[in-house]
This record gives structure tokens, C-alpha cells and sequence, in this order.
């Protein structure tokens, strides 16, 4: 064995350019191919974070505008979700929902504490609206159950405007009273500001916002969790049968989507799920044609190499080489410098993703109303890294398969013909 690689290192110095544009071709394209797959993990991973700010199964309503007579009533009409929608909802939908709650703001709202104040929105919720929208407590305790029934005067705010009220730790404001509008209220926890656009207002309990400004037995917004619902065809025959039911509430057509409206954040993920494969198949089909090419790249050379010493080979034949020799020359000079190359590829792979998440790795977009991570851990399991480099070995191989099969049934005279 040892005979046959100073064989080969001594054809590759006759020939560097050629042993080292078939090297190039191997190297780039393990490289790219575990570069592709690490940058396209980067975006992947990054969407996946942003959008994890929400319960995946949870469902959120809206009321929206007719877009349909029906009953006698024109379209146009401004529909407003009660508390019979409310109702519904746990009643007729029990079999799928599992927490209920509900939403209502009032804007403009100032909190003022010893001189320092802020303004916001204070929206009355049901305790559910912090595992819908995944709320970090600081400090405190969010709206309970309680508060709701007895519609108390407390209040949930933000890092930032736990900020503005105070120039000491935000964590004294908890059990402290401060001024919203006309009203007392007390501080009962401080949550963790993301910056989302989603999580900026300061929080009650719902009753307590509609008994103050008198908003009756409206609501603004519907929100609940639910099971049951594995795929997106179940989704869709759901929010059918329950946009019906709401619209029967309020004399609107049982099709009629603009009347109410919903965010299902499952079907959301379930398409995203379907757009992330559809980019993972996209990266390995790409690396994988970038891989053929310097599997191509090696089978050509290999076919040069044999063009050119088949007086060579004839010779070794001539004076009692066996075929298998021959063979395996080839062969063992295609898997040397797949794999040779093939980890000089991988190196440079890894080094890119590696780079990659040191700079752009950390990097946020700032909207002035959210910030997002664009790009996050972009790198690829040492498992696939090693898989890719074997594969290529195994392909240079079979590449050299055929020029070392052609070298081996080189007769002695075609020596003797040989330019």
C-alpha cells in the first residue's frame, strides 16, 4: 500500500494543476453544502424565534365589518364581540377549547407615581393573556382569576414604564398605588418588555376596565387555546363551523368571513413549517448538485489521468501486472483525494458557519416598534458535516470506478499505439 500512494503522490506533483483543480472542485463542494445548510438554518432558526413569542394553539377574534346582506340588513355593518360570544364560544366549542379569556382597552392612559408618569393603553384581560403571549414575569404575579370576579383596581406594567415611574428598583413598585387616570391602582407585578409592539401595555383585569369606562358587555377581542386540531384541514373546518356560530350572534351571513375575523396561529405555524421544509429541501438538492459537480470533476480527471498513461499501463500489463492492480490504483488515487479535499471542504464549511454566527449571528432589526433576530445559530451538526465528506468519499469513489475499469482492460499492444 505503501508502494501504491508514492505512486500517486509522485503523479500528483507531474500534475498539480490538474490534481489541484480536481481538489478545488471537491472542497467547494462539501463547502457549500454545509454552508448552505448552515445559513439556511440561520434564517430557519431565527423565524422560528421570532414567531415563538405566541401559543401556537391559540386563536384569537376580532370583530370586523359585514361584507354581505342578510336577513334584511345591508352589508357595512361594524360588528362589536359581546359577552354572548363569549358564551359560545365555551359552550358550543367546548369539545376543542380549553382556556377562555377576552380583551379590552382603553387608550391613552396615564399612570402616575410620585411625580413621574407614563402614558399607554390599559387593556383588561383574563389570566390566559399571559400564556398566549408568553409574558416573562420580573416581578409580581399577573391577573388571576380573582381579580377578575371581584373587578379589582390592579395593575401589571412593563420594564420600561416601571422605568419611567421610578428612578430606584423597579422591583419596590410591587404592592405600591399609583394614579391610572382618575383612578387608584395598585402594582401587583412588572413583566418583561421585548420590544414586540405586541406586549407594551399596562394590564387589569377585564371587568374592571369595562365596569370603569363603562363598555357593558363588550369586548374587543377573544382569546383561547384549544386541542384537537392536528392538521390544517381540521383547522379550517373549525373556524368555519365557529365563524358561522358567531355570525348567527349578531344577524350576519354564516359565510361571512369579514364579519368576524380570526388569527389561528396553528395554521400559521403549520404553514411555516411547510415553507421551512420546502427551503430545507431547496439547500440540500442545491449542495447536492454542487457535491455532483466535483464528483464529476474527479471522474473526468480520472479519465485524463488514464488517457494519458495508457502506454504505461499496457507496459505493467505487458510484463505481468494483474488488472486488479491497475484497478485499484485508480481507485485508491480517486478516494485519496476526495477525502483529502473533502476535509479541507468540511473545514472551511464549519470555519464559515462559525463566522457567520459571530457577526451576523447577532445581529437585530430595530422597526422603531420591534426588534427581530435575523439570523440565529447558523450552523450545521457535526453529524451531517461528516455525513456530506462521506458521501463524497464514497461518490469519488464510484467516480474513479469507471476510468480504473477502462485502465484495467488496456491490452500491452494499445502501449505500443499510445502516443
Amino acid at each position: 500500500m505503501r508502494d501504491v500512494i508514492a505512486e500517486i503522490w509522485s503523479t500528483a506533483k507531474r500534475n498539480k494543476l490538474r490534481t489541484a483543480l480536481t481538489g478545488f472542485a471537491v472542497a467547494w463542494g462539501i463547502f457549500m453544502l454545509i454552508f448552505l445548510l448552515g445559513a439556511g438554518n440561520g434564517l430557519i432558526n431565527a423565524t422560528m424565534q421570532n414567531s415563538d413569542r405566541f401559543m401556537a394553539n391559540s386563536m384569537s377574534v376580532y370583530g370586523g365589518r359585514t361584507s354581505k346582506a342578510f336577513e334584511g340588513l345591508k352589508e357595512g355593518r361594524w360588528i362589536t364581540l359581546n359577552d354572548k360570544d363569549f358564551e359560545t364560544t365555551t359552550a358550543r366549542f367546548a369539545s376543542n377549547v380549553d382556556e377562555m379569556g377576552a380583551s379590552i382597552s382603553q387608550n391613552s392612559v396615564t399612570i402616575s407615581y410620585r411625580g413621574n408618569y407614563t402614558s399607554t393603553s390599559l387593556n383588561g384581560v383574563y389570566p390566559n393573556e399571559a400564556d398566549i403571549y408568553k409574558l416573562e414575569m420580573c416581578h409580581g404575579r399577573f391577573i388571576n382569576r380573582i381579580d377578575n370576579e371581584q373587578s379589582r383596581k390592579v395593575l401589571v406594567i412593563n420594564e420600561d414604564q416601571a422605568k419611567e415611574l421610578t428612578t430606584g428598583d423597579i422591583a419596590g413598585l410591587v404592592g405600591q398605588y399609583v394614579d391610572v387616570g382618575a383612578f387608584g391602582f395598585r402594582i401587583v407585578g412588572i413583566y418583561k418588555s421585548d420590544r414586540s409592539g405586541g406586549n407594551s401595555a399596562a394590564y387589569t383585569a377585564f371587568n374592571t376596565v369595562r365596569g370603569i369606562y363603562g363598555r357593558g358587555d363588550k369586548a374587543d377581542e377573544l382569546h383561547f387555546s384549544f386541542h384537537g386540531l392536528n392538521t390544517e384541514e381540521d383547522n379550517k373546518a373549525f373556524e368555519k363551523r365557529y365563524r358561522a356560530g358567531l355570525n348567527r350572534n349578531h344577524r350576519a351571513a354564516p359565510d361571512d368571513e369579514g364579519a368576524i375575523w380570526l388569527h389561528n396561529r396553528f395554521t400559521d405555524v403549520l404553514q411555516m413549517n411547510t415553507g421551512i421544509a420546502i427551503i430545507r429541501t431547496a439547500l440540500w438538492i442545491i449542495g447536492l448538485f454542487t457535491l455532483l459537480s466535483g464528483i464529476v470533476g474527479v471522474s473526468n480527471i480520472m479519465l485524463i489521468t488514464v488517457k494519458e498513461r495508457t502506454r504505461e499501463f499496457g507496459i505493467r500489463k505487458a510484463i505481468g501486472a494483474k488488472p486488479w492492480s491497475i484497478l485499484k490504483l485508480i481507485i485508491v488515487e480517486s478516494v485519496i483525494i476526495t477525502t483529502f479535499f473533502g476535509y479541507i471542504g468540511m473545514l472551511m464549511g464549519i470555519a464559515a458557519n462559525e463566522y457567520m454566527d459571530a457577526t451576523i449571528g447577532h445581529m437585530q432589526i430595530d422597526s422603531g416598534m420591534f426588534t427581530a433576530t435575523m439570523f440565529v445559530n447558523p450552523r450545521v451538526g457535526i453529524d451531517v458535516c461528516i455525513e456530506a465528506t462521506l458521501v463524497m468519499v464514497l461518490a469519488g469513489t464510484l467516480a474513479g470506478l469507471i476510468p480504473a475499469r477502462k485502465a484495467a482492460k488496456i491490452r500491452p499492444i494499445e502501449a505500443l499505439r499510445a502516443e
